[in-house]
């Protein structure tokens, strides 16, 4: 399993990268392993708020659908649309072309309720 050090994680394995600012989100390897061939992704659209844990999507593979939570507060501002047609590549790919959303942050200070990869390695 993938477990990149210079990203943040949630206990519910969503990814986060911080860059001045702005962070890109999306699940880890352990999370689209879990969930086998991902056949589908739904994402709340550009301009959607919302607070640290709401959901921001599912994702649904061949045998379950999975909720999608926000690791910290803050206004989608992309949505990865390539998924629309190539849900795969979140398997392919989890933490490169599989990226889900990229957020305006509201609060920086959630950041630190975040896992950092030695701590998320732990709890898979």
């Amino acid at each position: 399993m993938d477990t990149p050090d210079d990203l943040y994680y949630t206990d519910d394995h969503e990814w986060l990268r911080l860059e001045e600012g702005t962070a890109t989100v999306g699940i880890t390897d352990f999370a689209e392993s879990e969930l086998g061939d991902i056949v589908f992704v739904e994402i709340e659209p550009e301009g959607t708020e919302l607070g640290q844990d709401d959901i921001f999507g599912t994702v649904e593979a061949v045998k379950t659908v999975s909720e999608l939570y926000m690791p910290v507060s803050g206004t989608i501002t992309a949505v990865n649309d390539e998924l629309e047609m190539a849900p795969e590549t979140v398997n392919d790919d989890p933490y490169g072309e599989g990226w889900m959303i990229e957020i305006e942050i509201e609060d920086e200070g959630e950041i630190d309720d975040l896992l950092e990869a030695d701590a998320y390695g732990e709890i898979t």
